[in-house]
């Protein structure tokens, strides 16, 4: 009895095909994750993209109006001066409370420009561990990690810049010499105590907000970054 030869005729569903396909593409993008890049580049890539949020956040802050005009990171009067404003409007002081946040503002625009080298100077003291640490952290790792390295020498550059500037207003002194008294009592933060401590502090909150934020845009679209490194890095995390 001879054999026929046996021809399945079975047809796999279109749909279990795409399915296949899917399974098969998303094992693929998958695959590729941190752990495949390199500590070259995942060093490169992290610097790279602390060089692109320096840059941009000096860009957009270093200029006339780069506090002023931003809400998100103006800096508005310390507490104590907020409080008595109605009064000191009162006593004719209104001109100069405005003219302060202005200085104030101008102060913060005029330091900002010299984070830019100690950002980009701070990268060298990164270590392998450090980049992969970082890379894997939240949205704002790359920036606390930078705020950490830099807050403290950024503050000391600042100071004396914003003091020059602040101390062309009068009660910029005036308040001074009033919170000096008030901070031996405990009463007003360290930082509040003088005009240009306050600023020089805010300044520091709004550079590193704006690298903060440019660090998110990054992690969220690595490839609109304009940069193959930052693309391939962190692309990897998404």
């Amino acid at each position: 009895m001879s054999r026929i030869p046996f021809k399945s005729s079975f047809k796999p569903a279109k749909h279990v095909s795409i399915a296949v396909s899917l399974v098969l593409c998303s094992t693929l993008v998958f695959a590729f994750s941190l752990s495949d890049i390199s500590n070259q580049d995942a060093t490169s890539g992290l610097k790279a993209a602390l060089e692109k949020g320096a840059n941009v956040a000096v860009s957009k802050l270093g200029v006339e109006n780069g506090f002023l005009n931003n809400d998100k990171v103006k800096i508005q009067l310390p507490g104590p001066l907020q409080q008595a404003m109605p009064l000191l409007k009162m006593t004719g002081q209104g001109q100069k409370l405005d003219d302060l946040v202005v200085s104030m503002n101008r102060a913060a625009e005029s330091a900002v420009p010299l984070a830019k080298p100690l950002l980009i100077n701070a990268v060298k003291s990164m270590s392998v561990t450090d980049a992969k640490n970082i890379l894997s952290g939240g949205d704002t790792s790359v920036t606390d990690f930078f705020r950490q390295k830099t807050a403290t020498p950024l503050g000391e550059k600042f100071l004396p810049i914003v003091k020059k500037i602040t101390d062309q207003n009068g009660l910029s002194a005036k308040y001074n010499t009033t919170m000096g008294q008030v901070a031996k009592t405990g009463l007003v933060s360290g930082e509040q105590s003088t005009v240009e401590g306050y600023v020089t502090q805010r300044s520091l909150d709004g550079l590193f907000y704006m690298i903060g934020e440019e660090e998110k845009a990054i992690r969220r679209d690595p490839v609109g970054a304009g940069s193959a490194i930052i693309g391939k890095v962190f692309g990897a995390l998404k």
